[in-house]
């Protein structure tokens, strides 16, 4: 899983500059930290949707494969009425 780089030194250094306390200041950055492992990357959305698409792809197939074969039943059908009439 790619991790976002986060400078927590830094952030601690913000939030004290504007009045946060040190504790405080330590738990804020701690929560962002851990709450980057249970972030989802493109890779990962992609990874999951990729049985998916391959499903998709059989299904176009297939979809493609039925409008031929109503294209050939309603020829088969129209020959027949045009023959019956003509």
């Amino acid at each position: 899983m790619t991790t976002i780089t986060f400078d927590t030194q830094e952030a601690v250094i913000k939030l004290r500059a504007v009045g946060v306390s040190q504790e405080h200041a330590d738990a804020f950055v701690r929560a962002i930290v851990e709450s980057q492992d249970s972030l989802v990357t493109k890779t990962d959305i992609e990874l999951a949707l990729s049985p998916l698409k391959t499903d998709l792809a059989v299904l176009k197939t297939d979809v493609t494969s039925i409008k031929w074969m109503m294209g050939v039943l309603i020829a088969g059908v129209m020959s027949i009425v045009i023959k019956t009439f003509f």
